[in-house]
């Protein structure tokens, strides 16, 4: 398990930076649900996702019955580059908690059931390429169904760490920090169809590390504006495990505002939950496209990044024709009649 620990954090570590990002003119949320979109927001963006949730839990083997209100916030901003991003996630949770057994009081939780915040950078991307964006002239069932190609997904890796501050009854003597390391997937199988995969390794080097994966697919209408989804999440840690199911939906009010709704369940009954919450996501787009000279314009790709190659030609070629038009302007002078 140990060597297996190293080998996962050696990876998340050491891929190279290779990839290229897709900002867009859309609010691009992470709500509804809890997967994690493998593209960044984009540099200049400052972007909130909240909402509040109401989960009923029943716990077959203490025999207690539990009612939680959370408060959800994640805040994300684009940073240096546009592949990279910096996000931080809360969730604040009170609980109200009652036994059936006789002689147990009822009990009160409240504290942070996630606090955490790392840096999220995108290494590849299937559509970096201009020939990769391009339509097929020729066929709409082609560019409207589903391709094995569209399976090859844009891959980010995430680094970042989690915080127990104070007397934290969801995690009792656990370090104050613990690293947290998440590889995240996403796949345009159609226009209208996203998958994304998340798979996490938490709360490394404590008693109780983690291991969690989700599933998400994300539905687009024909009205662009509402959007339907689909999660599965599975949990491991000696602590607790589980497998989740979520579903929802997402309406764009605006190009930087999303308000979302979900339920969701789980399959076992130490504890059942069932759950919903409620959402919205709101950017402030600060966002600038890189300024390109006239000349260097022809040797851009649609993300605005310069192809070396294209830009090197053009350069030797300004470089020709102006040695050229300094070659034909001497040959007139030399060629002018001299007046005796």
């Amino acid at each position: 398990m140990k060597k297996l620990k190293n080998i996962f954090s050696l990876f998340l570590f050491t891929l190279p930076f290779l990839g290229l990002s897709q900002y867009t003119d859309v609010i691009n949320s992470n709500r509804p649900g809890q997967s994690v979109s493998a593209y960044a927001i984009g540099t200049g963006v400052l972007q909130a996702e909240a909402g509040m949730s109401y989960e009923k839990q029943s716990h077959n083997t203490l025999k207690t019955d539990s009612k939680l209100l959370g408060v959800d916030l994640a805040l994300r901003y684009g940073l240096f580059f546009e592949e990279l991003e910096i996000i931080y996630e809360g969730t604040y949770t009170n609980e109200n908690r009652t036994y059936s057994t006789i002689g147990f009081p009822d009990q009160k939780y409240t504290d942070f059931k996630r606090n955490r915040i790392g840096l999220k950078y995108l290494i590849f991307d299937p559509y970096k390429s201009e020939e990769a964006n391009k339509p097929n002239l020729y066929s709409w069932k082609t560019n409207n169904t589903f391709q094995l190609k569209n399976l090859i997904p844009a891959i980010s890796v995430y680094a970042g760490a989690n915080f127990v501050l104070g007397d934290n009854p969801y995690y009792p003597g656990e370090a104050t920090v613990s690293p947290r390391g998440m590889i995240a997937t996403q796949s345009r199988l159609s226009p209208k169809f996203v998958l994304i995969t998340n798979v996490a390794y938490d709360r490394i080097g404590t008693d109780f590390p983690e291991w969690s994966y989700i599933v998400s697919l994300s539905h687009a209408f024909r009205n662009p504006k509402w959007s339907v989804f689909a999660e599965n999440q599975g949990i491991k840690s000696d602590r607790y495990s589980d497998v989740i199911f979520r579903g929802g939906t997402a309406y764009l009010i605006d190009e930087n505002m999303q308000v979302d709704l979900h339920l969701g369940a789980n399959i076992k009954d130490t504890p059942t939950r069932l759950f919903f919450a409620a959402g919205f996501s709101y950017r402030l787009d600060m966002h600038k496209d890189k300024v390109i000279a006239i000349e260097d314009q022809n040797a851009t790709t649609k993300d605005g990044k310069i192809r070396k190659k294209d830009l090197k030609k053009k350069r030797k070629q300004a470089k020709r024709d102006a040695k050229g038009k300094k070659s034909k302007k001497k040959k007139s002078k030399d060629d002018e009649p001299i007046d005796f």
